[in-house]
């Protein structure tokens, strides 16, 4: 059974960075061929796209809001992928999610999906 697990939430001020990780295992095959992607997701709500990675040739593709604040990222040798939030606004805080299995930023195309990690930022 595949395992995604995000860590790395928290609570920071406005202007604030975190660094979330998402570690992968039982995945079928290797983690460098699957294309991955960060939702989050705000009570009642869809999950929304954040951002996508293609790790085969690095193609990614962020939500407008996340641009130049928010970077995709892997280290393919950990299983691990990352989200780099800077400049944290009090409208990110929500639950993010690590997907695998999919392509671009809508939820309804990943297979799978971790449990998440909340980020809260106060202003």
């Amino acid at each position: 059974q595949v395992q995604l697990e995000e860590s790395g939430g928290g609570l920071v001020q406005a202007g604030g960075s975190l660094r979330l990780s998402c570690t992968a295992s039982r995945l079928p095959g290797n983690f460098y061929y699957y294309n991955w992607a960060w939702f989050r997701q705000y009570p009642g709500k869809e999950r929304e796209g954040v951002a996508y990675i293609r790790i085969s040739d690095g193609t990614t593709t962020y939500l407008d809001s996340a641009k130049d604040r928010f970077t995709i990222s892997s280290d393919n040798a950990k299983n691990t992928l990352y989200l780099h939030l800077n400049n944290l606004k009090p409208d990110d805080s929500a639950m993010y999610y690590c997907a695998a299995g999919g392509y671009g930023l809508n939820c309804r195309n990943y297979l799978y999906f971790g449990r998440g990690t909340q980020v809260n930022v106060s202003s």
